[in-house]
């Protein structure tokens, strides 16, 4: 079955490279993005695991525990991880979960039998420190991920958590976000400063915290 923005996200236990995980304690009160990958030592996903690995101060800065997930066994993890950081000259110090027995990405509806086998395709769960699904992405297995289009969506979840607001297209953190329509005017301009009105549904302005950061 699958899972809708604002479910909790399951719970579950199963091996991986940092040894046994209980997803939710494990999780404890950070976000996290749980990401599948096909098979190990497969050329897209070293390429991303790689990636994910040279982010890991931009996941540090914003709370953000990554964990990974293929069908492979742990054993498979830890022979693979070392060609990860030669390729991407970065330290593989997230979690690889093991998930042979499919049990978790099942619960996570990451099998797609019309990609051709019952491996994971690659999908990724944005998940809140109260565990709530906040974002979900599923990409083919053909086609890598952008991890810094998913930095860049966590970066406006935890913006929009924090101010009551919402953001335009390609937002990125500093930019002039959307004042919400139900905040009148004169409102929205004790809230915020350099308020500028398009049409009664359209305003921008900045958020006052973030002047001068």
């Amino acid at each position: 079955m699958a899972l809708h923005l604002g479910d909790i996200a399951p719970d579950f236990i199963a091996r991986s490279t940092a040894g046994e995980i209980s997803f939710h304690a494990w999780a404890g009160d950070s976000w996290v993005v749980l990401f599948s990958h096909p098979a190990d030592f497969t050329p897209v996903c070293t390429t991303e695991l790689g990636r994910v690995a040279q982010l890991k101060d931009e996941w540090d800065r914003r709370g953000v525990k990554p964990i990974a997930l293929s069908v492979d066994s742990t054993e498979d993890h830890e022979a693979w991880r070392p060609q990860i950081e030669s390729f991407s000259s970065a330290s593989v110090t997230y979690p690889i979960i093991a998930d042979e027995d499919r049990a978790v990405a099942s619960l996570y509806d990451m099998i797609h039998p019309g990609e051709g086998d019952t491996s994971s395709v690659r999908s990724v769960f944005v998940i809140d420190p109260a565990k709530k699904v906040r974002l979900s992405i599923t990409y083919p297995k053909s086609v890598g991920r952008n991890f810094d289009e998913i930095l860049r969506a966590v970066d406006a979840l935890q913006t929009t958590d924090r101010s009551a607001v919402s953001t335009p297209v390609d937002w990125r953190a500093g930019e002039r976000i959307i004042v919400p329509p139900t905040v009148p005017t004169d409102e929205a301009r004790e809230r915020f400063d350099d308020v500028e009105e398009f049409y009664p549904y359209l305003r921008t302005a900045r958020i006052r915290e973030e002047v001068g950061a």
